[in-house]
């Protein structure tokens, strides 16, 4: 999947520019994307989606075509037209690591460019991280619910749209899943890839013996069966029935799925049969409609199950569907600046946020400050692009993974639980207090 046209944006974008161009508005700006306050169901958010946007950012640019598209429609003149065919993103960003804990107010991301490129990107910069750091938080609470039970994206059918399945993936994965359905994740980023069958394949052969057998011969090294297709627990025993036939040619049964009715049940019974066949080590995987409350009942319900598949309401975030997130002005031409609109005010300036942690290793708390104000603790946006080039290479999923699972382990037990927990303390500097004041009397 390509990078989407620049021309994937909203329109004022482009007209504002115009205005930018024709009045000569083109000195640095600072801008900041952060979340306004936290969704209903969440102790926390989960920062994703930046390898996409510096992906976006250096590749940027406007071909001919869309340039002539532009210039049939009559809205924009030519010498602004001429210009935009050397655009290209020169600024630099600080961001938090993919897989940081964050809080509402806190910047995740910081944009330093001349404003005109600093406008045009605000839209896929929005699109790319809301997107993920939504699933990604959404994800990472089947995560703590599963308690180190395998969990697999499944959600890729039911994503709005064929890059949110995509990248929905990604996030799940950064998030502390084991793998996914989706293939082109595999060939992407290395997120381990997992499948089982359809009812489709059952129901295309005379009985389910024969559909299992022709499956587990054509993946000799073992498989995964869908078992409730007709009758789940008939279905568990035609398997205890064929095993020794496929022992005996060296291929294992590696598990069996459940995707419908009452799971816990399923699983109770499935076990018994499969454990009274010899079959103790065949796993059982459970899918169908699951979230982190249903794993989370499941577990503590001691159900044998050893792994969920979780789709539609991870990849939708179907509980709370959206962030109210925000990239704004925070200073322009040297001056800070702030929007002081009702229920909307920001914080003025370049920011950072610094995280201190407790004796026992665990968060203890942020603060939110100016650029240069120093705090106790870990200071979390970092450079991650210069003058339009990334700095360093692009880490590997994998490798950001484990460095999420390692913060994750650093999250107070409150907001470890699947319940509301007391908010975690994020608070304002004196610095950045005085700097509000400022901008205020400068009418900035």
């Amino acid at each position: 999947m390509n990078e989407p046209s620049i021309l994937l944006t909203d329109f004022y974008q482009l007209t504002m520019l115009q205005a930018y161009f024709d009045h000569g508005l083109e000195e640095t700006a600072v801008f900041e994307f952060f979340v306004r306050k936290l969704p209903a169901k969440r102790n926390f958010l989960l920062a994703a989606g930046l390898e996409q946007v510096l992906d976006y950012l250096e590749g940027a640019r406007f071909s001919a075509e869309e340039l002539s598209w532009l210039a049939a429609g009559g809205r924009f003149n030519r010498r602004f037209l001429d210009a935009l065919a050397n655009w290209r993103f020169t600024g630099d960003v600080e961001a938090m690591a993919e897989g940081t804990p964050f809080f509402p107010g806190e910047p995740i991301l910081r944009v330093v460019a001349p404003l005109p490129q600093g406008q045009l990107v605000e839209t896929r910069i929005i699109n790319l991280l809301q997107l993920q750091s939504m699933v990604a938080a959404k994800a990472v609470r089947s995560v703590l619910a599963a308690r180190g039970r395998l969990l697999v994206d499944f959600g890729l059918r039911r994503a709005h749209g064929a890059e949110a399945g995509l990248l929905s993936a990604r996030a799940s994965y950064l998030a502390g899943f084991d793998g996914t359905a989706t293939v082109l994740a595999g060939q992407r980023w290395g997120v381990p890839l997992y499948g089982t069958m359809a009812h489709s394949y059952i129901q295309a052969h005379a009985s389910e013996l024969e559909a299992f057998e022709n499956f587990a011969r054509s993946h000799p090294a073992g498989a995964t069966f869908l078992i409730d297709t007709y009758d789940t627990e008939a279905a568990a025993a035609a398997l205890v029935e064929l095993a020794p036939r496929l022992a005996a040619d060296g291929i294992p049964i590696n598990g069996v799925r459940l995707d419908s009715g009452d799971l816990g049940d399923h699983a109770r019974q499935v076990r018994r049969i499969l454990d009274a066949g010899g079959l103790a080590e065949v796993q059982i995987f459970a899918s169908g409609n699951l979230d982190e409350a249903r794993i989370a009942r499941l577990v503590a319900d001691g159900a044998p199950i050893d792994g969920f598949g979780v789709g539609t309401r991870m990849n939708t975030s179907a509980d709370t569907p959206y962030l109210e997130c925000a990239y704004k002005l925070q200073e322009y031409a040297g001056r800070p600046r702030r929007k002081r609109s009702e229920g909307k005010a920001t914080w003025p300036g370049r920011r950072q946020v610094h995280r201190r942690y407790g004796p026992d290793g665990r968060m203890a708390g942020d603060t939110v400050t100016v650029i240069g104000d120093e705090q106790p603790g870990e200071a979390l946006l970092a450079p991650v692009m210069r003058g339009g080039e990334r700095v360093g290479t692009a880490p590997p999923l994998a490798d950001l993974r484990s460095a999420t699972a390692r913060r994750l382990a650093r999250l107070p037990e409150a907001l470890r639980r699947l319940e509301l927990a007391p908010l975690y303390p994020v608070t304002t500097s004196k610095a950045l207090r005085a700097l509000r004041r400022i901008a205020d009397e400068s009418g900035g």
